[in-house]
């Protein structure tokens, strides 16, 4: 064997590979974060834009709500629903707890607007309807501007059926999720 010199300096470390290294992830990353960036800053407004007109139409597009003192009492002095415009009705609040996670509660208030007369019978069965699909609906599925416009437009769809065609249209008034 050989021995080995005493006065030998030992081979310098290779901090070079190290150092390349490092400044290879750095680079990447930034040329990742700017991508994400201009990335993010072409879809967000996009998204900001459909947020603000999801939360403006609903405001936009309901009827100033009609006295509750002027409203018909009906048996028991229980209200009935509230008529806001001529052809249209107000339905009572719908609260009911969603199918999963069953802890949270939905509350909206919906109005009815009605091609010819409103007829209060059709419309206690739409609010029983409605309920019980609101029992059926999970939090991710109306979570985010998208899936508030599936709840819309499956309710849209659900009242549009169950009244032969004599509600033209649903107008959300409040949509709140506890």
């Amino acid at each position: 064997m050989a021995a080995a010199d005493p006065t030998a300096t030992p081979a310098p470390a290779r901090k070079s590979g190290l150092i390349a290294t490092i400044g290879v992830i750095a680079v990447l990353t930034l040329i990742a974060g700017g991508g994400g960036w201009v990335v993010g800053g072409i879809l967000a407004p996009k998204s900001m834009a459909l947020q603000g007109a999801e939360a403006k139409a609903p405001v936009a597009t309901a009827a100033p709500a009609a006295d509750a003192h002027a409203a018909p009492a009906g048996k028991d002095g229980e209200e009935g629903a509230k008529s806001a415009q001529p052809g249209t009705l107000l339905l009572e609040p719908i609260t009911t707890n969603l199918s999963y996670p069953s802890d949270n509660w939905i509350r909206i208030e919906v109005m009815l607007e009605f091609g010819q007369a409103p007829d209060e019978a059709l419309a206690a069965q739409i609010h029983q309807d409605i309920m019980a699909y609101l029992r059926t609906v999970s939090l991710q599925q109306i979570e985010g501007p998208r899936g508030f416009q599936y709840l819309r437009d499956d309710l849209r769809e659900r009242v549009l059926l169950r009244s032969e065609g004599r509600v033209k249209d649903i107008i959300f008034r409040t949509f709140v999720i506890e």
